[in-house]
């Protein structure tokens, strides 16, 4: 058995492969090439046949994918990309993307033969749900193997549909978490960005963005303890939830078991 690293497809010291630094970024693999050819990705460093990517690379892609769904243009990204590396502030834009975005998410991808995967789901799974769950982003779907993003979701599906509970249906949930978990998101990162970066960003005096060393260590030290918080109150507020759910459920099937009394006793 390898290591986890060599499973994944990255190596001691942060360097992936291609087909893994495209599956980690949500990007297709032939768009490696083309965002190479337009000057927005560095290429890659090679050992004989082997092109190994880091994670400066992933922290760029992430970035493109980012400002291109935010509705940059291609050229407009690549001259983004280049004002920054003539002011200096590059290398401090990707190291503050990933000081923010590191460590929050610790799953583990599954990779399956589409055989496989209807082994493990049997009839239960459709061909119109696998491509729902590779439209909500938990699979990556590449010829006959599929990757599944995450082992402990994965096995949380397969508990379910054991269960009875029908795939689709499972997947509707899933797709009104991520909403959730989006708004979640959104009231955290809005008060991050009210009360620790500020009201005025990271616009320096002369209109331009620009991060000192204190304002990187600051918001580093901030997000990574916002990390732990946030975690901890979703799951305090969910688990309370739950609880109330549940013993209003139970108690409901006990009425509804509890014998009818008769009248005059």
């Amino acid at each position: 058995m390898g290591s986890q690293g060599e499973q994944d497809g990255r190596s001691a010291g942060g360097r992936y492969r291609r087909d893994d630094v495209a599956r980690a970024a949500g990007v297709k693999v032939r768009n490696l090439r083309y965002y190479q050819e337009r000057g927005l990705l560095p290429p890659p460093r090679r050992e004989g046949r082997v092109a190994w990517y880091s994670d400066d690379h992933l922290t760029r892609l992430r970035l493109i994918s980012d400002l291109l769904g935010r509705g940059y243009s291609v050229n407009g990204i690549a001259e983004l990309l280049n004002a920054w590396e003539q002011g200096g502030g590059l290398s401090q834009l990707l190291g503050l993307e990933r000081a923010m975005t590191r460590d929050w998410e610790h799953e583990e991808p599954v990779t399956l033969t589409a055989a496989e995967m209807r082994d493990l789901f049997g009839p239960a799974a459709t061909a119109e749900d696998t491509r729902r769950a590779a439209e909500l982003g938990y699979l990556w779907i590449d010829g006959d193997r599929i990757t599944h993003r995450s082992r402990r979701l994965l096995e949380a599906t397969l508990a379910l549909v054991r269960q009875g509970v029908p795939l689709a249906e499972i997947l509707d949930a899933g797709d009104f978490v991520q909403d959730q978990a989006a708004a979640l998101a959104d009231r955290f990162v809005g008060l991050f960005r009210q009360h620790v970066i500020g009201p005025d960003g990271l616009v320096g005096p002369d209109g331009t963005e620009r991060l000192s060393a204190t304002q990187l260590d600051h918001i580093s030290e901030a997000a990574a303890a916002l990390r732990p918080v946030a975690g901890e109150v979703v799951a305090a507020e969910f688990a309370r939830a739950m609880a109330r759910r549940v013993e209003a459920e139970v108690a409901e099937l006990l009425r509804a078991q509890a014998p009818e009394r008769r009248t005059g006793q």
